[in-house]
């Protein structure tokens, strides 16, 4: 199936408008969700049927969140994966839930989490999730939100860093860092702006 460049993210949102429809009239049965052309269009973008799911599913369940804009962020830094790192061609490996770090892996940097989804991000990246694993879970995005990171942000960030776990773990405490800095540097009284004389413009 030939995917637009230009419009694909309209038939992004579109696919997920009609699937929460699907799941908000009842019908929990995501392999009903797709007809040939809609299992095309995930496939061309990098997206499995099960994870695509997954987004709607918690948007229905947890008010909205994620958002349809954040599920679409995420697709797009999947989908540009896809086209520049692998040339168009899905990886035939698979990350299984038995190959995460435990939740409280605090080897990274002594934060929870950390390692966890790292793993998990690359996965999402080069499209090796098992359909049992989320980008995006309540989890990630607990630990997404404490840390005050979009969790597309930070699919490019661990793109970024390719194998390096360092560089991820730099990349977060640079944000912190900055995020502690500018509430105090906004709450700083700014100085004085001087008046300008009147001039009559007539």
């Amino acid at each position: 199936m030939a995917v637009s460049n230009y419009t694909w993210d309209a038939e992004f949102l579109a696919l997920f408008e009609r699937c929460v429809a699907q799941y908000r009239s009842g019908n929990r049965d995501f392999s009903r969700y797709y007809p040939a052309a809609d299992r095309a269009f995930l496939a061309a973008i990098g997206c499995k049927p099960r994870e695509f799911f997954d987004f709607v599913e918690d948007y229905c369940e947890y008010d909205g969140d994620p958002s349809a804009a954040t599920a679409l962020l995420i697709a797009a830094a999947r989908r540009d994966f896809l086209l520049t790192m692998q040339d168009g061609k899905t990886s035939t490996a698979v990350i299984e839930p038995a190959d995460l770090p435990p939740k409280d892996d605090t080897r990274l940097g002594g934060i929870r989490w950390l390692a966890r989804i790292v793993v998990k991000a690359r996965a999402k990246l080069r499209g090796e999730l098992h359909p049992e694993i989320m980008y995006g879970c309540g989890g990630d995005r607990n630990f997404l939100a404490e840390q005050k990171v979009h969790p597309a942000d930070f699919l490019r960030a661990v793109w970024a860093a390719g194998d390096d776990d360092a560089k991820v773990l730099a990349w977060l405490q640079g944000k912190r860092l900055a995020a502690r800095i500018i509430p105090s540097v906004a709450k700083r009284t700014p100085p004085a702006v001087p008046t300008a004389p009147a001039v009559d413009c007539r």
